[in-house]
């Protein structure tokens, strides 16, 4: 099996799967139920030979750790190699340290590193996510490491961040992107053309299920939401779920972009939604193993 930098330095399209782990506050029956949910689609995700991303606190609170459930429930015969959880700094540094040491015994295939939202939750252990990974590193974690950027942002300011931190970092993943807002690909892209960038990276895209105005507006404190578009999409076109998201997917393969992963499907359903999406994208899904 390749690894994922070296899938991604690759030819072959790499489409991923980031899914959550259930929130701490659960009680205990209902992260028991969302842990065997997520068993459950991991392992039918890494028998299509897809790799998997694990989040941590994505949206502000608290989530249940990744490594621990993961090893605990998915069997010794696991490709582990194939999952890739993220790191915040919004953790104590012992933590954090651990918690790459953790994985690198475990065998994962990296640990994607990023600041977490300073605004809400604990302070963040260290100022940057690039001194988390000089950290880890001088602590002996071999892992590979990721940096994350958002193209939703100056694309000038975004690439220096990638050029300033790939001396710490094996690969970037983007924040989620919509095909609706798909100058903001083009303006990063622009910019990425005229520098010499040594990592290899992938972009995100978001599962939008409905364009339902409650869920809409909550989602909007997390990420760029185009409402009116996907309001249109949904409701005068009647488009399903599969279609809106096939249709970002194959933006970006015209980009040239053929390494994305997927935000925010169901864990049960991901891999048969992933191939559904693949396929209306006019992109027949394709094992890595």
């Amino acid at each position: 099996m390749r690894s994922f930098v070296d899938s991604l330095r690759g030819t072959t399209p790499v489409t991923a799967v980031e899914l959550r782990p259930p929130a701490a506050v659960l009680d205990p029956a209902r992260s028991m139920e969302a842990w065997i949910d997520n068993h459950h689609g991991v392992s039918r995700l890494l028998q299509d030979g897809r790799f998997v991303l694990f989040t941590d606190d994505a949206v502000g609170l608290a989530e249940e750790e990744s490594l621990s459930h993961l090893t605990s429930n998915l069997g010794a015969d696991a490709p582990l190699s194939r999952i890739l959880p993220f790191l915040t700094c919004k953790h104590a540094l012992r933590y954090c340290e651990l918690f790459g040491r953790r994985a690198a015994a475990f065998g994962f295939g990296g640990i994607t590193v990023t600041g977490g939202d300073s605004t809400v939750g604990p302070p963040r252990c260290l100022a940057r996510s690039r001194d988390l990974r000089a950290h880890l590193r001088d602590d002996g974690v071999r892992l590979p490491l990721g940096m994350w950027v958002n193209l939703g942002r100056d694309p000038e300011q975004q690439v220096r961040f990638l050029l300033e931190g790939q001396e710490t970092a094996d690969y970037f993943l983007t924040q989620v992107v919509s095909h609706h807002r798909i100058e903001e690909v083009d303006r990063f892209l622009d910019v990425l053309d005229r520098e010499k960038l040594s990592i290899p990276g992938m972009v995100g895209i978001f599962h939008y299920r409905s364009a339902n105005p409650t869920t809409l507006k909550r989602l909007q404190a997390f990420l760029p939401v185009p409402e009116a578009e996907l309001t249109r999409e949904f409701g005068v076109e009647g488009a399903s779920a599969h279609e809106v998201t096939s249709r970002t997917l194959r933006a970006l393969h015209e980009r040239g972009l053929f390494h994305t992963y997927v935000s925010n499907l169901q864990p049960r359903t991901a891999a048969r939604d992933l191939r559904l999406i693949e396929t209306l994208a006019g992109s027949p899904p394709i094992s890595l193993r």
